[in-house]
């Protein structure tokens, strides 16, 4: 089941930065079909440890039977909580590959993909109360534009907004093909499937959170992992990337770190070697692959 529902991305390279000692405990925070985290088990010894998070319902039918390892079928934005609650204080590596999985995109009904017709939804969590349609039919014009601009960085989120509330006025935008057609001025056909990635992108990003979870996320990981514990994250779009990089070279999403009367500053990580993206082949084999970028970091003792 698990090589259907998620073929997982840089799988080698992702868990090598975590430099994974036999009786470490390490964190992988979106299992999916648990590629990353059977590899993990793969090079543990029988005294390590692994706990994964997923808050995708679906994901729990790939859990693995191996007493080392635990599921947690939460968001990972509550790492922290959840990993005090199994008794795990600090660990020694964490894993985040923070695209959508192939099977969310390949069911139709989830609504994440532009292939198919489907209802409005978008939820990672299933049982989010927050979901795609009610923010294309509730939000404010001004509200669909910042989101349109921010997380999809459309030059046109005016016009975007401004549409999709004329169009409401004869009632709701119930699925993905009438959104579409509501749409249809602003996707040139040359250029219709990006500008639809970009929208969708957009909607996703707000429903279910992703800026404020992966910020909550980068926090939580800096206390709970050990000196010379490692971070391996993927992110797939440049509002995820810039945060990571930045989070990793200041420790802060903004502004800079202080500096002492040298002009000196300290921050928490080190990062471990260049930016890593997939092979030719690997894209060729995984077309999802294409723009992702692995960055590691050290926590520095």
């Amino acid at each position: 089941m698990s090589n259907e529902y998620h073929l997982s991305v840089l799988l080698h390279e992702t868990v090598d930065g975590l430099n994974i000692k036999s009786d470490g405990i390490y964190v992988d925070v979106t299992f999916g079909g648990g590629g990353h985290s059977r590899e993990i088990l793969r090079r543990l010894g029988p005294n390590g440890k692994l706990y994964a998070f997923d808050q995708d319902e679906d994901a729990l039918q790939n859990a693995i039977d191996d007493p080392r390892f635990t599921l947690i079928n939460e968001n990972f934005r509550f790492l922290k909580r959840f990993l005090r609650f199994h008794g795990v204080k600090q660990v020694d590596g964490i894993l985040g590959d923070f695209g959508v999985s192939s099977h969310q995109f390949d069911v139709a009904e989830r609504g994440f993909s532009t292939r198919f017709n489907a209802v409005l939804d978008m939820r990672m969590n299933q049982n989010g109360e927050l979901s795609a349609h009610q923010v294309i039919n509730e939000y404010s014009e001004e509200d669909l534009s910042t989101m349109f601009f921010q997380y999809g960085e459309l030059k046109n989120a005016r016009a975007l907004a401004r549409t999709i509330v004329e169009a409401r006025r004869n009632g709701e935008i119930k699925d993905s093909d009438q959104l579409k057609e509501v749409l249809s001025a602003h996707l040139p056909i040359h250029k219709s499937n990006k500008i639809l990635a970009q929208i969708y992108q957009a909607i996703r990003i707000e429903v279910n959170q992703e800026i404020e979870v992966l910020r909550e996320f980068l926090q939580q990981a800096l206390e709970v992992l050990k000196p010379e514990g490692r971070l391996s994250v993927i992110s797939y779009h440049s509002l995820e990337d810039r945060l990571v990089k930045r989070f990793i070279k200041n420790g802060m999403f903004e502004g800079e770190p202080e500096r002492d009367f040298f002009g000196r500053y300290e921050v928490p990580f080190k990062s471990i070697g260049k930016l890593i993206v997939p092979s030719d082949e690997e894209i060729e084999r995984n077309n999802r692959a294409r723009s992702a970028k692995l960055r590691i970091a050290e926590k520095r003792p």
